[in-house]
C-alpha cells in the first residue's frame, strides 16, 4: 500500500506562487507515474500534470502549461508541483496520485483519474483576485 500526503496549499493573491508537495510512504513510488489533479466545487476532478518514473517526461493540461512545473525526488519519495502566476480559476483542492509505470506509454491514460491506484487527501489552493 502507498500513502500519499499533500501539503503546501493556501490562500494567495492572483499572480503569486505556491509549491505543493506530495510525500509518499509505505513503499517507494520511484517506479510509478505520479499525477496531480484538481477539483473545484461542483466540478469533476481534472488533470493538471503527470511525470514519469525518472522525471524525464512530463505532461500538462493546457490551462497550466507554462505556469506549473511538476518534478520528483525519488530519493525523498516526493513529488512537487510548482505553481506560478496563479489565477483565480486555479482555485481547487489539489490531489496527487500514483499510477502504474505504463500510464505514459499509451495515449493519454495519465490524464484520467481512473488510471491511478492511490490518492492523497488533497490540499486546498485558493487564489483571490
Amino acid at each position: 500500500q502507498v500513502q500519499l500526503v499533500e501539503s503546501g496549499g493556501g490562500l494567495v493573491q492572483a499572480g503569486a506562487s505556491l509549491r505543493l508537495s506530495c510525500a509518499a510512504s509505505g513503499r517507494t513510488v520511484s517506479n510509478n507515474v505520479m499525477g496531480w489533479f484538481r477539483q473545484a466545487p461542483g466540478k469533476e476532478r481534472d488533470f493538471v500534470a503527470a511525470i514519469n518514473w525518472s522525471g524525464g517526461t512530463t505532461f500538462y493540461a493546457d490551462s497550466v502549461k507554462g505556469r506549473f512545473t511538476i518534478s520528483r525526488d525519488n530519493e525523498k519519495n516526493t513529488v512537487y508541483l510548482q505553481m506560478n502566476s496563479l489565477k483565480p480559476e486555479d482555485t481547487a483542492v489539489y490531489y496527487c496520485a500514483a499510477g502504474p509505470l505504463t500510464l505514459v506509454y499509451y495515449g493519454r491514460k495519465y490524464a484520467l483519474p481512473m488510471s491511478y491506484d492511490y490518492w492523497g487527501q488533497g490540499t486546498q489552493v485558493t487564489v483571490s483576485s
